[in-house]
């Protein structure tokens, strides 16, 4: 992922040094372990932890040389020790280091995650609460269907963002897991007690049953996961891009002073951060797809997954993070205009009432199909010509006969459809 989209705390996760510093610690918890066991004398354990280190740079030259990251790596730790280095790496397979500091570094990147939904769910809740009661028009495939609220509107918002952040918690629970048993899985050069000890000791859960490798469908289930909160801020994104369009504007996000939104047109103002979060919430959806194709490995493994994990899944850790707090950082600033809501929702003559009359007819002993048709043409009617639906319908005989003014006027009531907007609300303890 290119710095543009990368924010520090995400970022110094995914660093090499970060890498390293979590192979060395689960080498250190390792020989730790064998030492409780008397394999490892005490002292040269002590030493080992005490002043077991490693250089990038030499790791980076013996790379180089040798073409394996842990051969190389383990060269650094040894020039760090003396004789007790012949310790690190004891009974290990590459993928024991490797699957488990990955687990550390996905558990910890996950963390922000949680905290950047946390505080995404916050700013949605300030909003929605604020416009609880904002009358505007609900639209179904793009058109003016009937009225709702836009604090309601948000509170959809927060419930999925709760949703999402309890998607995440299984999800880390799935991924941060360890494994410490040996080149093919059967835990013949380290015993299973070992396994538990280390990733215990690494606050991780343990793979029950291992090849060399931890399964990976956990990180398809964790990319997946990210894929899934991802598509949600991408519709919460798109609506705010909708409601921004010239012919609707009725939001409109942030937009600082000096700032420009076309080098062409000076009049612009774009809703191009809502657009960023659009864009890389389908950059993360194409690394999910690259997890699941990962979870099919030759036998006990092989490597071509290695090559893809490396891009796959820091970017699309730091791609969630950059726009979930570019979401919310939109939220908290978003111009709401209550004014233009109302005037879009009267704008279509009165057309958002025409269930409430069809019912009333129906009610009122008129036939549910007749009501239908009759509403609808002259619904059709004000649509073509630009005439009040209520100026048509009280012209017709047999609707004034059934619905005389006082329940006219209760059908044009549009507080009859804010009526449960507190319940709603109640449902989410707001």
């Amino acid at each position: 992922m290119i710095p543009r989209y990368q924010r520090a705390e995400m970022a110094a996760l995914w660093t090499d040094d970060a890498k390293w510093r979590r192979w060395l610690d689960v080498e250190i918890a390792v020989v730790n372990a064998w030492s409780d066991e008397g394999v490892v004398p005490r002292e040269d354990a002590e030493l080992v932890a005490a002043n077991a280190g490693y250089n990038v740079a030499d790791i980076d030259r013996y790379q180089a040389e040798v073409h394996h990251d842990t051969l190389a790596f383990l060269r650094s730790v040894a020039d760090t020790l003396g004789p007790e280095s012949r310790w690190v790496h004891h009974g290990l397979t590459t993928s024991d280091v490797w699957d488990t500091a990955s687990a550390l570094q996905i558990r910890d990147a996950a963390r922000i995650i949680e905290d950047d939904l946390d505080r995404l769910e916050a700013s949605i809740t300030r909003r929605a609460v604020e416009h609880k009661h904002t009358l505007c028009i609900g639209r179904t495939h793009g058109i003016h269907g009937e009225p709702t609220t836009f604090g309601l509107k948000l509170a959809g918002w927060i419930d999925e963002t709760r949703r999402n952040r309890r998607r995440m918690a299984d999800a880390i629970e799935s991924v941060a897991v360890g494994k410490i048993s040996g080149a093919v899985g059967t835990h013949a050069t380290v015993p299973p007690h070992i396994e538990e000890r280390v990733c215990r000791e690494l606050g991780l859960g343990v793979e029950a049953i291992s090849t060399q490798v931890v399964q990976r469908d956990r990180h398809a289930h964790f990319l997946s996961t990210l894929a899934v909160i991802a598509a949600s801020l991408e519709r919460f994104a798109t609506e705010i891009r909708h409601l921004q369009r010239t012919e609707v504007r009725e939001v409109r996000e942030p937009f600082a002073e000096g700032q420009a939104g076309s080098s062409a047109m000076p009049h612009k103002r774009n809703p191009e951060k809502a657009e960023r979060v659009c864009g890389l919430a389908r950059t993360i959806r194409a690394n999910a797809l690259t997890a699941l194709e990962n979870v099919a490995l030759w036998h006990e493994r092989d490597i071509s997954h290695t090559s893809a994990e490396r891009i796959a899944i820091p970017d699309a850790c730091f791609a969630l993070d950059y726009i979930t707090d570019m979401l919310a950082w939109i939220i908290d600033g978003l111009v709401i205009d209550a004014d233009r809501m109302q005037a879009n929702l009267e704008s279509s003559y009165g057309l958002i009432y025409s269930q409430r009359v069809m019912l009333a007819l129906t009610e009122a002993g008129v036939g549910r199909d007749d009501a239908y048709k009759r509403v609808q043409s002259y619904a059709m009617q004000a649509w073509d010509e630009g005439i009040q639906f209520r100026d048509l319908i009280e012209q017709d005989d047999v609707i004034t006969s059934a619905l005389d003014h006082e329940a006219m006027n209760a059908v044009f009531d549009p507080g009859f459809f804010t009526q449960h907007i507190d319940a709603s609300f109640a449902r989410l303890g707001l």
